[in-house]
């Protein structure tokens, strides 16, 4: 079985529809929404192939109408895009979004897998690196063969001594400092970490276009082009 798995669109459709493999099942890790501003067929998209979903900290807030105080580079581009995301989503999209479940347990080719956005400790806040003893504290519990994550933006893939813990890492925002949309194959058993471009041109325009406020294009371009390296310090605005 091939299993794609796939985290923090972010509302960045060219860099999902960049994303061309065939797949068994597709499995997606939260945040589809919010930073960028074409939210719509990311969700349709979410919604129409993926097998399981697990909600993230930012589809939480955007399906409750939280509006963001914008303090810090992220949080001000999500007090940008919020009002927008309200405009276009429908009351059935924000109804999808406040019904995903925050972890998932299922099992597909023979494979036990745990799904949540952040730990199973804080399902959708907690940001944990790649630390292997943080892991490995936070999974003492939990009895699968694959704990698949998103939140951090970073890809990542641990081998513990009972479970591998993977991050395909972010689609629609990398901040690894490689500006390639990123995700993750499980290929009968086997973990694939992967980068593809996407134009990035075509992300910027559509935000002009939606007439959001061009400070917040530039510093969404700046993100967007160097992979999140310029803002990685930051992490605390997840």
């Amino acid at each position: 079985m091939r299993i794609l798995l796939l985290a923090d669109i972010h509302s960045n459709w060219p860099a999902l529809s960049a994303i061309n493999e065939t797949f068994d099942a597709c499995l997606f890790l939260g945040d589809v929404v919010d930073y960028g501003s074409d939210p719509v067929p990311c969700i349709d998209w979410v919604r129409r192939y993926a097998t399981a979903v697990v909600r993230g900290n930012h589809d939480h807030s955007v399906a409750q109408r939280v509006l963001m105080r914008p303090a810090g580079t992220f949080r001000r581009i999500s007090a940008a895009l919020r009002p927008h995301h309200f405009r276009v989503l429908s009351d059935d999209h924000l109804t999808w979004l406040a019904r995903m479940p925050v972890t998932r347990y299922l099992t597909l080719g023979g494979h036990r897998l745990l799904l949540v956005h952040a730990t199973p400790r804080d399902p959708m806040d907690e940001y944990i690196p790649d630390s292997e003893e943080q892991w490995q504290q936070r999974l003492e519990h939990v009895n699968v063969d694959f704990v698949c994550v998103g939140h951090t933006h970073i890809p990542m893939h641990l081998h513990l001594p009972n479970t591998q813990v993977i991050n395909p890492g972010s689609v629609g925002q990398p901040r690894d400092g490689d500006p390639r949309a990123a995700y993750a194959v499980i290929d009968r058993g086997e973990v694939q970490m992967h980068r593809v471009a996407y134009d990035i041109d075509q992300c910027i325009d559509h935000m002009r276009q939606s007439g959001i406020d061009e400070e917040i294009v530039q510093k969404s371009e700046q993100i967007l082009r160097t992979g999140g390296r310029t803002t990685t310090s930051a992490l605390n605005e997840l």
